[in-house]
């Protein structure tokens, strides 16, 4: 809890020194695609800021908490949400990243930012039912009849 919480994008570039967790927002999704299909998600966002005059310490884990923690009671966070990080700087593409892992190394507990992509929910359901239809095995490429 002590140690100090890094938020890493893929390329290794670290959130400055004296970021501020600026604003926890639970959010909402509610979309249709363009396969029609209603989908519904939520996802807890937070979102970080380095002030120009900022401190020469990261913040520690059990600080991020506490933040967290009284938030928490005041705003309706799920538990089940995606916790995503909104981040930008001058290093940094501004966006919404997903959280690829959390982990302890070099001193610190390491927040791993993966960028988020897109794709067509419509085709990746149809590549799954698809891809579930068949049961070849890679060994034998002799398909299994149903």
């Amino acid at each position: 809890p002590n140690h100090p919480l890094l938020f890493v994008d893929l390329a290794g570039r670290v959130v400055p020194r004296g970021y501020h967790l600026t604003e926890i927002k639970a959010a909402n999704f509610d979309t249709i695609d363009c396969g029609g299909q209603a989908n519904h998600w939520r996802e807890t966002i937070l979102q970080l800021w380095v002030p120009k005059d900022a401190e020469r310490s990261y913040m520690t884990a059990a600080k991020f908490l506490k933040i967290f923690d009284k938030v928490s009671e005041r705003v309706p966070l799920d538990s089940e949400a995606e916790i995503r990080v909104e981040y930008g700087d001058d290093n940094i593409f501004p966006s919404t990243y997903h959280v690829r892992s959390v982990m302890y190394a070099r001193g610190g507990t390491r927040v791993q930012l993966e960028p988020p992509a897109t794709t067509c929910k419509a085709r990746d359901r149809r590549l799954v039912s698809t891809a579930s239809n068949f049961c070849c095995d890679a060994a034998t490429p002799t398909c299994c009849a149903s």
